[in-house]
């Protein structure tokens, strides 16, 4: 069943956001509206800022002026973290050598909503398995995840996110170095979960061609906000010329 977005209920609320590093402009008075049940992609190409974007709507880092309200709340005031989960890029936070199974890694979401020193319930691995049958993992929870392919530790990763009964999940580059056949079994899985469980996604990417064929909601960063709308309008109009400059080939196609 497809459940419709709510767009009169807003989670995330950026306002003039800019963000620097020393002198180095990253962002520019970035103004963008994120709503209950959205699947937002991010797009933009190398250095546009739209990590930096992810990390400011995570309070991993602090924009240098503008706003950012989380579930009505200011986000230096925001508490309830676990409303938000997060997928990282893989390559860059994860040890396969890690020694853990597939089931501890997921269970792992739950000690971040109960806390680490809390014994989990049987209410919490009724959950952990209820996550991991979402992915589709249930049957590797006793494997070690090293032992996995690229693509199966991402569904993991999701499911270790969903563990933790978000509202909404930001993915930063998930399909990094995994094949194109394991890509689109990933998105597909992406778009079941918007749909059934009514989640909100925020992923981030450079695959554009991918992208704008998957997401509700699109977003074009490049220091600026270029463009947020539907994707076919976004096909439609000069964006990717303003995105990347006018010497682009557009590759855009429909699946």
């Amino acid at each position: 069943m497809t459940i419709m977005t709510d767009h009169t209920k807003n989670i995330i609320e950026i306002q003039d956001v800019s963000f620097a590093y020393g002198v180095t402009s990253v962002l520019k008075n970035i103004t963008l509206i994120i709503h209950q049940g959205d699947y937002l992609g991010i797009i933009g190409p190398n250095g546009s800022g739209k990590t930096t974007l992810l990390k400011t709507m995570l309070g991993l880092i602090k924009p240098s002026s503008g706003k950012i309200r989380l579930f009505g709340s200011e986000c230096n005031c925001f508490k309830e973290w676990s409303k938000i989960g997060y997928v990282p890029q893989k390559a860059i936070n994860f040890d396969p050598l890690f020694p853990a199974t597939v089931y501890e890694v997921v269970a792992m979401g739950r000690y971040g909503k109960r806390g680490l020193l809390r014994w989990l319930t049987p209410g919490d691995h009724q959950l952990i398995e209820q996550s991991l049958r979402q992915v589709e993992m249930f049957e590797y929870k006793d494997r070690l995840i090293g032992d996995l392919s690229s693509g199966q530790q991402q569904r993991v990763f999701i499911a270790r996110a969903l563990a933790g009964e978000p509202e909404v999940i930001f993915l930063d580059e998930p399909t990094v170095g995994v094949d194109v056949k394991t890509q689109e079994q990933f998105y597909a899985l992406l778009k079941r979960l918007n749909q059934e469980l009514d989640l909100t996604l925020v992923l981030v990417s450079h695959d554009i061609d991918v992208i704008a064929n998957e997401v509700t909601e699109l977003a074009c960063i490049n220091q600026t906000l270029i463009y947020h709308g539907e994707p076919k309008e976004f096909v439609k109009g000069d964006y990717l010329q303003k995105l990347y400059g006018q010497n682009i080939r557009q590759i855009l196609h429909d699946h």
